[in-house]
């Protein structure tokens, strides 16, 4: 294993985070803020509580995941996209290092964001909310496979994608939608059927489920099945990942 290199690439994209401190970090908590003003105050005053948790707490695993989600596959796209496009991709892939040290350098810069990132939202909700949790071991378990699994997702779509518009597609018409009607911000328990049922086929919502049990202990599926299918697309994203850069897929070509 090549820790320098390894190193070099984790350290090079994580500077990146400091010369983007208002995107990657102000921002978002100011979306955060916002999100309690408008749904925790707005909605909340009308929804007392949901499955006996104050509406402003049940939606923070929500939050938390919406940005887990977003900010994995954006950091970890552009980190991979950015060589690519400058030409520089072909001196990492002639120098001394294997495709495992690569992920490991580019998924690892990205994960790490997210997780800072997910922690600074929590801390963010304190101020708003009497935040406790339950299972604060699981908790770090789901955040840390999430952002794992999601920033290789980004990975993929940085490898795909050929220009910027492609790279922002997936995850502005199919990541946050999929958030969005994936209970964050609501129980399916409170939709009618057949939306219920359907509702279950989404499967950001067993990340969030899982996320919440982890929480306040009370969840829409089941806690083992949520962690099971995080395992089984970080599992599958690496496979993907393995096949392109032995294939050269629009990385040698």
């Amino acid at each position: 294993m090549n820790i320098y290199g390894v190193m070099a690439i984790y350290k090079f994209e994580m500077a990146r985070t400091k010369r983007t401190l208002v995107q990657s970090i102000v921002a978002p908590v100011i979306t955060t803020s916002l999100y309690f003003i408008v749904f925790g105050a707005a909605i909340g005053s009308r929804i007392d509580q949901v499955s006996g948790i104050s509406y402003g707490a049940f939606i923070v695993p929500g939050l938390i995941m919406l940005n887990l989600l977003t900010h994995s596959i954006s950091n970890a796209s552009f980190g991979i996209y950015f060589p690519k496009f400058v030409g520089t991709v072909y001196e990492m892939l002639s120098a001394p290092v294997s495709t495992l040290e690569v992920v490991l350098g580019y998924v690892g810069a990205a994960a790490s964001k997210a997780v800072i990132l997910g922690v600074i939202i929590l801390i963010t909700a304190n101020f708003f909310i009497d935040l406790k949790i339950a299972h604060p071991i699981m908790m770090m378990v789901f955040i840390l496979l999430t952002a794992v699994s999601f920033s290789l997702f980004g990975f993929i779509l940085g490898i795909w994608a050929d220009n910027f518009e492609k790279l922002s597609v997936v995850p502005m018409l199919v990541v946050t939608p999929l958030v969005f009607l994936g209970g964050s911000f609501y129980s399916t328990d409170m939709l009618p059927q057949p939306w219920q049922t359907i509702s279950h086929f989404n499967p950001v919502l067993y990340l969030v489920s899982g996320l919440r049990w982890s929480f306040y202990e009370i969840s829409e599926v089941s806690v083992m099945l949520s962690l099971a299918s995080i395992l089984v697309f970080m599992f599958a994203c690496l496979g993907v990942v393995y096949y392109l850069f032995k294939t050269g897929y629009k990385l040698r070509s």
